[in-house]
């Protein structure tokens, strides 16, 4: 490295000239980028596709859970598990306007499966409930 020596007054000057340094630091840089190897290297995943599906079982209108002697869940007569009964109840409440849920029970089925289910709509937050087949019960 060059020090530069005064000025005219004959004292030396004590400055480092850092331009050669600069200069080969930027070279060192560029060739750094130059050789670095493209990243090659992928871990293919197959992630889940969120498409909506084709056919809908989700009705605007009304929807009707029922459930039979056996403690069997159904969504518009298509036997479901409590899973897919939270996911149609959230695609349903996602709708524009709310459709009526209606829920039929039937008498002989256990009561820990009928009070899984409220609870299930309950956590949905779905506001337009009705129940269906209230005139089965009467007779106990």
């Amino acid at each position: 490295m060059a020090m530069s020596m005064g000025s005219d007054d004959g004292e030396p000057m004590m400055e480092m000239n850092t331009t050669p340094l600069i200069d080969v630091m930027l070279v060192l840089l560029i060739m750094f980028i130059i050789t670095i190897p493209i990243q090659t290297h992928a871990v293919k995943i197959d992630l889940p596709q969120n498409a909506p599906p084709t056919d809908s079982v989700i009705d605007p209108v009304k929807n009707k859970v029922a459930i039979d002697a056996g403690g069997v869940i159904t969504w518009n007569g298509a036997p479901i598990d409590l899973l897919t009964l939270r996911q149609y109840l959230q695609q349903s409440l996602r709708l524009p306007v709310e459709p009526e849920l209606q829920f039929q029970p039937n008498a002989q089925t256990r009561y820990v499966v009928v009070d899984e289910v409220l609870a299930e709509i309950k956590r949905a937050g779905v506001t337009k409930l009705g129940f269906v087949g209230n005139e089965q019960y009467g007779n106990f």
